[in-house]
């Protein structure tokens, strides 16, 4: 393993109500300095979580919602910020009832994703939630979210979408194919 760099200063250059870009010098093992920015987002003190929900056999739930950053309507899979006293299950649990108006009596967490770790510090953990039943929770959604579902075995087709574009729902989406694969729980044998 690298011998870690050196931090010979961080600073704040920029904060907002969610984000806090922080600028550090470092200096390699071999002497080179090199000064990085990284956005930290202030709002995740508690970690966040993202759910593949089973809706049976085969289809994960999809919800749709408006992106900011994207300045469009997108397709994703249920995700939000885990709360103060919460574990990741009872979070995914959670966001899955206040999203895609679902619970699970199995969840499983599965592991943990960034999304740009050259320029993030966010992570956000992946959990499986199967044995769905209707329940809905009031969210922190300005409108309601239109629930779908995918075939674990159209994911290609999926990412091919304009409106299905984060990456990190997309290889959740894999894991949880692979796992349940390898499990003997999924067969690419049954028929959609």
């Amino acid at each position: 393993m690298p011998k870690m760099p050196e931090t010979l200063e961080a600073q704040i250059v920029a904060k907002s109500r969610l984000f806090t870009v922080e600028q550090v010098q470092l200096r390699f093992s071999n002497g080179v300095e090199r000064t990085y920015e990284r956005l930290v987002n202030r709002s995740q003190g508690y970690g966040a979580v993202m759910v593949v929900a089973m809706q049976d056999e085969r289809r994960a739930l999809l919800i749709e919602e408006y992106c900011g950053g994207m300045g469009n309507y997108q397709m994703s899979i249920p995700k939000g910020l885990v709360e103060p006293g919460e574990d990741v299950l009872d979070a995914a649990n959670r966001e899955l009832m206040e999203e895609a108006g679902f619970g699970a009596r199995r969840l499983e967490y599965l592991t943990h994703l960034s999304l740009s770790p050259n320029y993030m510090s966010q992570q956000i953990a992946v959990v499986l939630a199967r044995n769905l039943y209707e329940k809905r929770l009031p969210g922190d959604e300005p409108e309601p979210m239109r629930v779908d579902s995918v075939d674990l075995y159209d994911l290609s087709n999926l990412a091919g979408r304009d409106d299905f574009t984060e990456g990190r729902a997309l290889a959740a989406l894999y894991l949880v194919r692979d796992l349940l694969e390898q499990r003997g729980e999924l067969h690419r044998s049954l028929s959609a």
